[in-house]
């Protein structure tokens, strides 16, 4: 254990943006606890991974607990688990419902409440949450109400969050991206989803990466909901 060294706490760390962060958190020398469904165990001393459903407790404070045990403090945590099913209103189930909230919305419940008394001990955090745009700019053509509806609480949580424990040295805020060019989007529709964004084109993964490192570094910015979005939040 090397109380001197950070440590971030990332979900939904197996792929993507999660992946890509556990990474960078890495190569600023921190150590990391990667959560994630389907995560397997890393051949990386300074990363431990917890395996599990965050919108499971357990999930929860498994990634705490042990993460204090092996490591011996929690300096940061970031929320980038999260479910997108975009489908008119009135088509989404109640399986869809339940996915969607438990993730979203209850997993970020679970961690962050752990995450936050882990960091009242030692009078210093940062929380990062990943939102999405569409909060502040809802499109005809993507219609997906659970996004906002759960992203946009996170956004409101966020300002809240900051609030009342600013005077605990804990620092809260969120990125909240456009659309991100990922394998999940096949080459067909590039184009279309570049269309979308005022600057002609999707973002990548490593500028939500360079956002929320920013942000851990920006220790006078707290409350901040950064659109990472090709301007899409400032009109169209």
């Amino acid at each position: 254990m090397d109380i001197e060294r950070k440590v971030a706490v990332i979900t939904g760390a197996s792929q993507g943006i999660g992946a890509a962060l556990v990474k960078a958190y890495r190569d600023r020398n921190y150590q990391v606890v990667a959560t994630a469904r389907s995560i397997g165990p890393s051949d990386d001393d300074d990363v431990l991974t917890v395996s599990g459903d965050i919108a499971d407790r357990q999930t929860a404070e498994r990634a705490i607990t042990e993460g204090m045990s092996w490591f011996g403090r929690i300096d940061t945590l970031v929320n980038n688990a999260g479910i997108f099913i975009a489908k008119p209103f009135t088509q989404y189930t109640e399986a869809d419902y339940a996915a969607i909230v438990g993730v979203n919305i209850t997993g970020f419940f679970h961690i962050t409440q752990l995450a936050i008394a882990a960091m009242e001990m030692q009078h210093s955090g940062h929380i990062v949450q990943i939102t999405t745009s569409l909060v502040d700019h809802a499109r005809s053509d993507v219609p997906a109400v659970l996004a906002s509806l759960t992203k946009g609480s996170l956004n409101a949580a966020t300002k809240s969050l900051a609030i009342e424990y600013a005077k605990h040295g804990i620092r809260v805020n969120a990125v909240a991206p456009g659309i991100i060019k990922s394998p999940m989007h096949p080459i067909e529709t590039h184009a279309q989803l570049d269309a979308m964004h005022p600057v002609g084109h999707m973002g990548e993964v490593s500028d939500i990466v360079d956002a929320i490192l920013y942000l851990e570094s920006a220790s006078f910015v707290t409350g901040e909901i950064l659109h990472v979005d090709g301007g899409q939040s400032a009109g169209h």
